[in-house]
């Protein structure tokens, strides 16, 4: 009795060994292309979204914007002790501000450089050097 087995050759599995490791190389020499878009986009959601309603409310109540010296803190504990305080404005998960993408805490700066009547926020980008055009502000 006679069988025909069919497998692959030993050919046919190279061939899709290599043509796996093209697309695993091809991958991870893109993967910042591919996934660093998504951690700027976060940063850029924090920075000109999510503490826009803080920052309104505080000021608001309190008349002005937090000063540089007391920031982001001030819209999770009163600085100062000033009665006018009404917050906390925001809630963060553990009671802390979160650090951006890359590890490393938003800068808050007010009077700010770039909005004059305003505050700037923002994160020093990938780079992690403030005023490189990676930063990733309000503005």
């Amino acid at each position: 009795m006679k069988t025909n087995l069919r497998a692959f050759t030993l050919i046919e599995i190279l061939v899709v060994v290599a043509i796996i490791g093209l697309l695993a190389g091809v991958l991870v020499r893109n993967f910042d292309v591919i996934f660093g878009k998504t951690e700027k986009q976060i940063a850029s959601l924090f920075v000109k979204t999510s503490l826009t309603t803080p920052f309104q409310s505080y000021y608001m109540d309190m008349h002005s914007y937090p000063t540089t010296a007391e920031g982001l803190k001030a819209l999770l504990i009163s600085p100062n002790g000033d009665e006018r305080w009404k917050g906390p404005y925001a809630e963060m998960a553990g009671g802390k501000i979160p650090a951006d993408p890359w590890g490393e805490p938003y800068q808050y700066r007010y009077p700010g450089i770039k909005n004059k009547t305003k505050y700037d926020l923002f994160s020093k980008g990938p780079d992690k050097i403030e005023g490189t055009e990676d930063d990733i502000g309000n503005w």
